[in-house]
């Protein structure tokens, strides 16, 4: 794998499935996607999958998001990964003596929107060849970027939603994260061409009540069940 090499080259074969939801993404990691990831999950009455989770002596955050929702185990897919280390899945896979398998990314189908969560940002690679940009290609489900409001969000959002658009990734929307910074939120969706989904303030409890809330109060349903062709 080399960032620079031709585009056609670049391209996994997407793969034919029969899923609908959205990839949640993000600029960094400690963005605020799994938090984001929950409060979609239970708006949508959604299903949550998080393929790859690197770091197990704290709570997982298939953990979080079950223990927040207190949703019903049927509700979230088992990690296809679980890796000791927190740190980059490739790093993390290698450090247990493993190599992460793209073929064992493959995506559930769900009767339910099914939300995926990706691991710190979209060019954090999976193995020494492969990036987690690429399997947002073959999963082909419209990618939210999850950004933050504060300074320096301009330039990391602009380049996720560029590098997401080289990869042929649908972006759905930007969700922003934080305060409010009525300037970042209006300048990222006017030069990345992309929606501004809304924002999710920093909440003072995370529990299925806030999130609800907050979802009530700074969305609107129909850009999330409405998904443009």
């Amino acid at each position: 794998m080399k960032l620079n090499r031709n585009k056609s080259e670049m391209m996994p074969q997407p793969a034919d499935n029969n899923c609908h939801g959205f990839l949640i993404t993000g600029t960094d990691t400690g963005i605020g996607k799994t938090v984001v990831s929950a409060m979609l999950v239970d708006a949508l009455d959604a299903t949550y999958y998080k393929p790859v989770q690197a770091g197990l002596d704290e709570e997982t955050d298939t953990e979080f998001v079950q223990r927040v929702l207190d949703l019903l185990p049927s509700q979230f897919i088992q990690e296809a990964y679980r890796l000791n280390t927190p740190a980059s899945p490739h790093l993390a896979a290698a450090i247990d003596g493993i190599e992460i398998d793209m073929q064992q990314l493959a995506l559930p189908v769900t009767s339910n929107p099914l939300i995926v969560e990706g691991a710190g940002g979209v060019l954090v690679p999976l193995s020494a060849k492969t990036l987690f940009i690429e399997m947002f290609q073959i999963w082909q489900l419209p990618a939210i970027v999850c950004a933050r409001t504060t300074l320096g969000t301009i330039n990391h959002t602009l380049l996720t939603i560029e590098s997401l658009r080289r990869w042929s990734v649908s972006v759905h929307g930007v969700i922003f994260v934080g305060d409010p910074h009525e300037e970042n939120e209006t300048i990222i969706p006017k030069l990345g061409n992309v929606t501004n989904l809304g924002r999710l303030p920093l909440l003072e409890s995370l529990d299925a009540e806030s999130l609800r809330t907050a979802f009530q109060q700074n969305f609107n349903i129909q850009q999330f069940t409405r998904v443009p062709t």
